[in-house]
């Protein structure tokens, strides 16, 4: 049998038996383990105290309750409300992100100069680095009165607004993971289709965008996620209304917002209240889990399709 030292000389294989090298491994492999030691834990802590709201409320009447009214006596507390004014805010939010972050993708690097590009690219970024909470003053007192001006009827804290800004916020994201998957795209591609006589738009649409789907998929999954997620813009733009009307116009309630309402100290320890907001969390974790596989799924099948 060859020793260590005898094999990195017949294959050019560095021995891994020093100190630095050990050191350098077992640091990585700690880090590693305790990345998955954070995500268990935060299950853990997350099914605990769920087990325990849902020993004080039915599980049933809170995953199919069509209201949420936990300050009141009887206690409603079904998720739909909420569920429903989150998903409002992500639908609407990518529903302006997506396209202006694409297009903005595709201007830059299709069609921009060099310097046209250094100039807008970080300027687009700087929109990523904002504070949330700077986002939703700018709903409440910018684009809530000038929508108003077209909508007399809308509330003051209204979703549309919210989603405005949300968009705003998540549009960088978008726009620098599909310009990265368009400038992967190999110029060999691009110049075959100009070769068959195509315009340029034509070879953009044909040929561009979609060898560069995957990418685009995954930047809309990871924008519509942080959506999801979003706060401080919601909380102040949004209100504190849960409803189902699906009314963009109107005042809603997201489930992170509602976390932070509890959040503030007001409500008791231990009391049902406080532990809605981890049954709240539970819940969102199982939603982001199944998106978060299906998207998995559709970005492995775009990438078998073009690959």
């Amino acid at each position: 049998m060859k020793t260590r030292k005898e094999l990195f000389t017949t294959y050019g294989q560095r021995p891994s038996y020093s100190l630095r090298e050990r050191v350098i491994r077992y640091s990585l492999r700690t880090m590693a383990y305790l990345t998955i030691l954070v995500t268990v834990a935060i299950v853990v802590v997350l099914l605990v105290d769920s087990i325990r709201f849902f020993q004080m409320y039915p599980a049933w009447d809170f995953l199919t309750g069509l209201r949420w009214e936990p300050f009141g006596e009887p206690k409603l507390l079904g998720i739909w409300p909420l569920v429903t004014g989150t998903f409002m805010i992500a639908f609407g939010s990518c529903a302006i992100a997506v396209p202006l972050g694409v297009g903005t993708a595709v201007f830059l690097s299709q069609y921009a100069s060099e310097r046209v590009r250094e100039t807008i690219g970080p300027i687009v970024e700087i929109l990523g680095g904002i504070p949330t909470v700077v986002y939703g003053y700018f709903a409440l007192l910018t684009i809530t009165p000038a929508l108003r001006t077209i909508f007399p009827g809308m509330d003051i804290f209204n979703a549309l607004s919210a989603s405005i800004v949300v968009g705003i916020a998540i549009l960088p994201m978008v726009s620098s993971l599909s310009l990265e998957s368009m400038r992967l795209v190999p110029p060999a591609i691009r110049n075959a289709g100009y070769a068959l006589g195509m315009r340029k738009f034509h070879v953009v649409v044909k040929i561009t965008i979609p060898a560069a789907a995957s990418g685009i998929v995954a930047s809309v999954i990871l924008a519509f996620a942080r959506a999801i997620g979003e706060t401080m813009a919601v909380a102040l733009a949004a209100g504190s209304t849960p409803n189902m009307e699906f009314n963009y116009l109107k005042g809603i309630q997201t489930v992170t917002a509602y976390i932070v309402q509890v959040s503030l100290g007001d409500t008791p320890a231990g009391s049902i209240e406080y532990y809605t907001i981890y049954a709240l969390g539970l819940s969102m974790f199982l939603i982001a889990f199944a998106f978060n596989f299906l998207a998995s799924r559709i970005v492995a099948r775009y990438r078998e399709a073009y690959s």
